[in-house]
């Protein structure tokens, strides 16, 4: 069922209207005609007041609009690790540094550490920027083809 019935259903087994609904959620009553019609979704603190309104958890709600999962889904690999400051990216950028800066001490030319180390430091910076970019391309490429 999706959650525009679900409420529409809950709030008429509470005989309230709209307007009633409305007021103790805080929002106009144009919204709730649009959730309640499926043409959009409460934000998250709407749907908390929605269940202590209805007697039902924001669990309920979620579990049963299987759209509204996908939507509000957030896959594992895209969230921000902001506290994983060393990513596997940071190694292999550390590794083509130093790889770069020993094969210039043997060739004896200092171009390759340059190139070597703007790469390392890029790939260190922006591993996971490039992961993504490189995830997109081979969706797009699939998706195409």
């Amino acid at each position: 069922m999706r959650l525009g019935n679900q409420l529409q259903k809950l709030r008429e087994e509470q005989k309230m209207s709209q307007e009633e609904v409305a007021k103790q959620v805080g929002v106009s009553v144009q919204n709730i005609h649009k959730w309640e019609n499926n043409q959009g979704y409460p934000e998250i603190q709407h749907l908390l007041k929605l269940g202590d309104i209805y007697g039902t958890t924001i669990d309920e709600f979620i579990k049963s609009d299987a759209a509204l999962q996908s939507r509000i889904n957030i896959r594992e690999e895209e969230k921000d690790d902001d506290d994983e400051l060393l990513h596997p990216g940071f190694y292999i950028g550390i590794g083509i540094m130093f790889l770069g800066t020993l094969l210039s001490l043997i060739i004896g030319n200092l171009t390759i550490t340059m190139v070597t180390n703007i790469a390392g430091m890029l790939i260190a910076c922006f591993y996971k920027g490039i992961l993504k970019l490189l995830r997109d391309i081979k969706k797009d490429f699939y998706e195409q083809g």
